[in-house]
């Protein structure tokens, strides 16, 4: 009998992946080469495990779910929306607190979004999962860098045909006021913004599935938190159903010992590691059942 398994791929996108020189675009405004945003090491070469794992034993997945990290220029995780005391820009990378931003170190560019900006520090910290980050702008709504990987999008393009079937898209981000790491919820859930609440549908979706591999970028956050989020909503006697593709993730450099701890937390917690090619005969067998 078929098995019902299911792969998650988080942010397989262009602005996440370390893609060599032939992998790039060329701006026919700017003339300028488009290069990712937030390359992680290793990404690369991640993707094409992915690609060549769905290549080989696709047809022993019943699903494939895809998180799309999805950004407009102006976000409150965005460069474009803070200054800094003299008015300057803020620099990618910057961490920013609510303590800061009351001592004026750094300020939102439009003064009306003061007390705003404030609630949702003061929420996020409460949460004591992150601080805010400054991030470079990435995966913003139409860009190349929003894109799936090429090799991801071109074996799952194959899956979706040879099965008449889809892969499903979950897009997470586009909230401009609240971090969005996980695909199952917003880091601060806005009350009146439904796609940044609980997904229950999708947990439920993956709780039917008889076993969920997850591979994606970067360990370190959007693998990571989308995985506690799960975790922490799913029945404690099911974590065993959830596989993390280890050689298929990377973390974003300097956050190594973030993405480790992650890894020893949830095989303590029952959640599965393994490679791809160690559930390739899963596949394969459930391919041919």
């Amino acid at each position: 009998m078929k098995r019902n398994l299911h792969l998650l791929l988080i942010d397989p996108q262009n602005d996440f992946c370390d893609v060599p020189e032939e992998y790039l675009m060329t701006d026919p405004v700017s003339q300028k080469v488009v290069a990712p945003a937030l390359p992680v090491a290793g990404a690369h070469a991640d993707m094409l495990r992915i690609a060549e794992l769905i290549a080989r034993a696709g047809a022993g997945l019943s699903d494939i779910s895809i998180t799309l990290d999805t950004h407009h220029r102006y976000d409150i995780a965005h460069p474009s929306f803070w200054m800094d005391a003299d008015g300057k820009p803020v620099a990618p990378f910057t961490i920013i607190s609510r303590q800061d931003v009351r001592d004026g170190r750094y300020l939102p560019r439009q003064p009306d979004s003061l007390v705003r900006t404030l609630a949702y520090l003061e929420s996020l910290e409460a949460n004591g999962r992150y601080q805010l980050m400054v991030w470079p702008v990435h995966c913003e709504i139409g860009s190349w860098g929003h894109n799936v990987h090429a090799d991801v999008r071109a074996t799952c393009a194959s899956w979706e045909e040879a099965g008449s079937r889809i892969a499903m898209k979950l897009i997470k981000g586009s909230n401009p006021w609240t971090e969005h790491y996980s695909a199952v919820m917003a880091e601060v859930p806005d009350p009146q913004d439904p796609a940044t609440q609980l997904n229950r549908s999708f947990i439920d979706r993956l709780a039917s599935a008889d076993q969920i591999y997850i591979a994606g970028e970067a360990g370190s956050h959007c693998v990571k938190a989308t995985t506690e989020h799960i975790v922490e909503h799913f029945d404690r006697t099911q974590l065993s159903k959830l596989v993390l593709l280890s050689d298929c993730i990377s973390p974003v450099a300097g956050f190594e010992t973030q993405y480790g701890s992650f890894l020893s937390e949830m095989q303590r917690l029952g959640v599965q590691i393994a490679t791809a090619a160690e559930v390739l005969p899963d596949l394969l067998a459930n391919q041919a059942a």
